[in-house]
């Protein structure tokens, strides 16, 4: 069917008018790892079509990063941005300017409450027997129940930013995820709705996959908000504004502590699920995350053999950008320290900030490296990587030098312990 909707529409193509539903019904109902070749033949004639086709520029460029993401296996480009959408979900990005670092905060909000909330929306769905998407292995009702608990742990601090928490009434987690879901779809834009419903592409037909995709585009929104942040406090100390540098490092923290229930979220997936669709992500590995990379060449300057490891030249643009002499909050702190243009006690808040932060990110290393090693075991990970060994070795790297971080790092939270499933 998807094949018949889709040659109808190159009779007289129109951008407001692409198939989408046909063709990501066709997704996922094999998987993009098994979808029909006369299909993914039909989608490179509509992106070879694509740079003469007319239309309003939102359209054109949605279904630019459509395609992007759903002809990345057979253009045997498939990568870790690829698997999670990430074109389609416009996340800041370190070209942005400088100046919109404190309006970040508002858009990441917003994208981690529709991730998260149609995460929910989908256990909710398959609980109440509404969808036949991603059929293989449905979780029992405990289960789902965490998850509701857990998704709503990220998800009510941003909706109260919002102002969109008023009508949250329900006690029971199953509830209130409804109430929130609604909440939340009731807000979105239909670029938003359009957007968020083609970012999901799972390989398989996996139940958990779903899950898998949103919790981790959830982190790579928190890293995107966290990197802008990171900027804003370099810039803000460029100019002699160390409070405006302590309120970007104090939002960063905030952003990566109320992240840390997708963690918890990702950890009642079954094992052996994520293992049966894990052998059709090869070549995607989060080694990839350019968000991430970004975050951690922004605190401080890489040393050498870490620039010149598998984890920065996966992400090449990011590696040019350190190479390039990429400010750092390390060197920006420094260099006020040594400057003596502020007074010692001025810059303590700056100081605890970074600590905070630093402390915040080795916990967030540490539990996914627990995590991971629940999930696979010491095996190597994809995307040619080495799996939980490396997430081992680089969990204690050092996130700046110029402040001493606190002993405190290892100490585990109760939702580390949740996490690990540790008694």
């Amino acid at each position: 069917m998807s094949t018949a909707e889709l040659r109808s529409w190159l009779r007289s193509p129109d951008v407001k008018r692409f198939p989408y539903g046909a063709v990501v019904r066709e997704y996922h109902s094999a998987g993009k790892h098994f979808v029909a070749p006369e299909l993914l033949e039909l989608l490179a004639t509509v992106r070879e079509l694509l740079p003469g086709l007319r239309g309003p520029w939102p359209h054109v460029q949605a279904l630019a990063a459509f395609l992007t993401t759903a002809l990345d296996k057979p253009d045997k480009r498939y990568d870790y941005p690829t698997y999670l959408a990430l074109p389609l979900l416009q996340l800041p990005a370190p070209d942005d300017p400088v100046e919109q670092a404190p309006f970040a905060r508002t858009r990441c909000d917003r994208l981690t409450a529709q991730l998260v909330s149609d995460a929910l929306a989908f256990e909710l769905a398959a609980l109440d027997g509404r969808t036949t998407l991603l059929p293989q292995a449905r979780p029992d009702a405990v289960v789902v129940r965490k998850r509701f608990r857990h998704g709503l742990r990220v998800l009510l601090p941003a909706l109260a930013r919002m102002s969109l928490d008023a009508g949250l009434t329900a006690t029971e987690p199953v509830d209130l995820a409804r109430q929130a879901c609604a909440a939340v779809r009731g807000d979105m834009s239909y670029a938003e709705r359009r957007a968020v419903g083609l970012s999901i592409l799972p390989v398989y037909t996996m139940h958990d996959e779903y899950l898998f995709l949103r919790v981790l585009q959830g982190f790579e929104t928190t890293f995107a908000l966290i990197a802008t942040h990171l900027r804003g406090a370099i810039a803000a100390l460029g100019e002699g504004e160390v409070e405006r540098a302590v309120h970007f490092m104090g939002s960063s923290e905030t952003a990566l502590r109320e992240s840390s229930p997708l963690f918890s979220m990702l950890a009642t997936m079954q094992v052996e699920s994520f293992r049966t669709f894990r052998d059709f992500t090869e070549g995607a590995s989060a080694i990839q995350s350019r968000n991430y990379k970004l975050l951690e060449s922004l605190c401080r300057r890489p040393d050498p053999d870490r620039v010149e490891s598998a984890a920065y030249r996966s992400v090449p643009d990011v590696r040019e950008r350190v190479l390039g002499d990429q400010p750092t909050l390390d060197e920006a702190y420094r260099a006020m320290c040594e400057s003596d243009v502020v007074a010692e006690d001025a810059r303590k808040p700056l100081a605890d900030a970074m600590d905070s932060f630093a402390r915040t990110l080795l916990r967030w290393r540490r539990t996914h490296y627990r995590l991971a090693v629940r999930m696979l075991g010491e095996v190597p990970g994809t995307g040619y990587t080495e799996g939980t060994p490396y997430l081992r070795a680089v969990r204690d790297i050092p996130v700046f030098h110029s402040v001493r971080v606190e002993d405190g790092a290892d100490h585990e939270t109760a939702d580390d312990h949740e996490t690990t499933g540790a008694p």
